[in-house]
């Protein structure tokens, strides 16, 4: 059987990833831009590699099942990789709901059931949930235990509780850490592992995006006082998942992995306040 690749998110730091990754397995790139996939699925094959695409909706469970099942046909599922996103500048709180935090959760659940042993898998999530509140032990309890669609009803996730799309965004990718501390288990029943990896400032063109909004000026304050003192690059991020779904990560599994050049550690340590502080 064929070693199976899936990146889900074929933007700048899918592609990034799926190049780095790809030589030598069939590699399934899904997104929900039919134009997107298409581009970069005709450049990869210019280049030489197996690529197979699909159009996913990964808020839907029914369209993440079906992904799930076609990857599953193509062969042995070795490594997955969920980058797809959005960001506050790009969608309203509903939105960034649906992908950030309830697409994590069937991507992860879907996948469960059907990786490799040996298998590993990475979330893309972001250095953003370093810098919103903590949940409270019961809210973590909460989004433990809850379904994936019933993430959606909990009141702290509530679009009126929340206010601003940019912490509806924090808040999903802290709560990304919470459901890949979760799904260790069932993805290690399998005898596969997964993780996330959390960027700081990259150099996409989501992050360029949101240097230009309104919390420009904090995100640049942070990269300026970074221990690196420089914006990231999605190879920085490629370089960190393939540590995470290698052999000499073999014993790392529900943990987060902060790839953010010090970003967070300048605001934890005082040298750039909190927005409002």
């Amino acid at each position: 059987m064929s070693d199976v690749l899936v990146v889900i998110g074929a933007g700048g730091m899918g592609e990034t990833i799926a190049r780095r990754l790809a030589p030598g397995r069939t590699t399934l790139l899904a997104d929900y831009s039919a134009e997107l996939l298409e581009r970069l699925a005709e450049s990869m094959t210019t280049d030489g590699f197996d690529v197979v695409t699909a159009q996913v909706d990964v808020s839907s469970r029914a369209s993440v099942e079906a992904l799930a099942r076609q990857a599953d046909a193509l062969g042995a599922i070795t490594t997955v990789v969920h980058t797809a996103g959005v960001s506050p500048t790009q969608a309203p709180i509903e939105a960034v709901l649906k992908v950030d935090l309830l697409g994590v959760a069937l991507v992860l659940e879907a996948f469960a059931s059907v990786v490799a042993p040996g298998g590993a898998g990475v979330v893309i999530s972001s250095s953003s949930g370093y810098l919103t509140p903590p949940f409270t032990s019961e809210q973590a309890h909460l989004i433990r235990t809850s379904t994936p669609e019933g993430l959606l009803d909990l009141p702290f996730f509530a679009p009126e509780a929340l206010g601003h799309a940019g912490i509806a965004y924090g808040l999903s990718k802290q709560a990304n850490r919470i459901q890949v501390q979760d799904a260790a288990a069932s993805w290690g029943a399998r005898g596969a592992r997964v993780n996330s990896v959390s960027p700081g400032v990259i150099s996409t063109a989501m992050g360029r995006l949101e240097l230009d909004s309104p919390s420009g000026a904090f995100m640049r304050a942070m990269i300026d006082n970074s221990g690196t003192g420089r914006i990231g690059t999605p190879s920085d991020i490629a370089d960190a998942v393939t540590f995470l779904v290698g052999p000499h990560a073999s014993f790392i599994t529900g943990t987060d992995l902060l790839v953010d050049g010090g970003s967070v550690a300048a605001v934890a340590t005082g040298r750039v306040p909190l927005p409002g502080r």
